[in-house]
């Protein structure tokens, strides 16, 4: 049920030490104006909808199908919102949830956590956040990595997000730390829109170069990581570095996602050479799905062995399933998100799910949504 990919010295071990351990499920929640471009990601039919994708999966992985959610999960191009899997996995191996606000527009409809972030500029805007907020959620990430692992000391963290078009902030955020990953990004698309992703980094990172009078952007190393995530980053990530750094310290961590996290590892391993900041890098996974790992149209093996970064994924599928919003997975629509291959591999290392038990349970949380008045899965 589960794969390693990359940097097996760390992910083998790693599997071993988690086997038979409970979860604590954690999701940081951000906004980036780069959703609202036409066509740049599919986490939400129209760029309306893809302001409330955050809000609407925090509600559903919080509260479960409601008769009249607040903040009904938005209609896709294709396919159910990845929060159907993590909401079935947490659910029924009773994982503790927190929930964390790194930057958004409005707050979502169930118990969470400020950390006195903003929603982030266009990356083409080469500001996207103030320094000042930056600093202030790292160190706040900081705080509350070292608080979880604390809180819940007999749990691996599994630490998920949720930010719309942020495969494309995850490209501008490598490109901006220096490392050459053109082409190697996922999106939520069938085919990944690398040109539309492309252009809107290079302009983001030209423009942040302008404003700062250099002739070419700093070598790799020659620039505080923070710097970069100010120019063309989002909240979630800066956040999600600084939790992984110190849990990484007292326990596990699962970064649970593909391009996103991936560029979150490179921004905790920028951020720990730049600052001279104690991690413990062993501890640390990037759990991903099959369909991000196997997507010809993206080059997530590329990405993490470039990054040296260690890549594990679950074989979780939805080929024979009943619903044709689930299958669409199988045809490269959504491919992850909130979490949704870290959970299905959690469900595996804690409890021994194999697939029958991953579909049934997902099936049944879809029957359940199926019956409320959300019409997000049809048979």
């Amino acid at each position: 049920m589960v794969r390693s990919h990359s940097q097996l010295e760390i992910s083998e071990p790693w599997l071993q030490q988690t086997q038979g351990q409970g979860w604590q499920f954690v999701c940081l929640l951000g906004f980036t104006e780069t959703a609202l471009l036409p066509g740049i990601s599919a986490a939400g039919a129209t760029p309306e909808d893809r302001q409330f994708t955050a809000i609407a999966d925090a509600e559903f992985l919080y509260h479960g199908p409601q008769p009249q959610p607040r903040y009904p999960l938005p209609p896709l191009q294709a396919g159910a919102s990845p929060v159907l899997i993590a909401r079935a996995v947490m659910a029924a191996q009773a994982m503790p949830l927190t929930l964390f606000n790194t930057g958004l527009h409005q707050p979502p409809p169930a118990p969470y956590v400020d950390l006195g972030g903003t929603p982030a500029a266009c990356v083409s805007q080469g500001q996207a956040l103030d320094l000042a907020t930056v600093q202030h959620l790292f160190h706040q990430g900081l705080a509350w990595g070292d608080r979880l692992a604390v809180t819940h000391a007999d749990r691996a963290i599994l630490l998920s997000e949720c930010v719309v078009g942020g495969t494309t902030t995850a490209l501008a955020v490598l490109l901006g730390l220096g490392w050459p990953v053109t082409g190697m990004v996922n999106s939520s698309h069938p085919t990944c829109n690398h040109g539309q992703k492309q252009a809107i980094a290079r302009q983001g990172l030209d423009r942040w170069r302008a404003r700062m009078g250099w002739s070419e952007l700093p070598a790799q190393g020659q620039i505080d990581p923070l710097q970069v995530v100010a120019a063309v980053g989002d909240p979630m990530q800066i956040a999600a570095a600084g939790m992984a750094i110190a849990a990484s310290r007292r326990q596990r961590v699962l970064l649970a996602g593909g391009t996103q996290m991936l560029a979150v590892y490179a921004l905790a391993q920028a951020i720990a050479q730049y600052h001279a900041v104690d991690w413990q890098r062993h501890r640390i996974m990037v759990g991903t799905t099959r369909w991000v790992v196997d997507d010809p149209t993206g080059n997530t093996l590329g990405l993490a062995n470039l990054l040296q970064a260690p890549l594990i994924s679950t074989n979780l599928s939805f080929a024979t399933s009943r619903y044709a919003q689930l299958r669409a997975y199988e045809q490269g629509y959504v491919k992850e998100g909130v979490g949704a291959g870290g959970s299905a591999i959690a469900a595996y290392l804690n409890q021994g799910w194999q697939q029958s038990q991953l579909l049934a349970a997902i099936e049944q949380l879809a029957a359940q949504l199926d019956h409320s008045s959300t019409p997000q899965v049809s048979n």
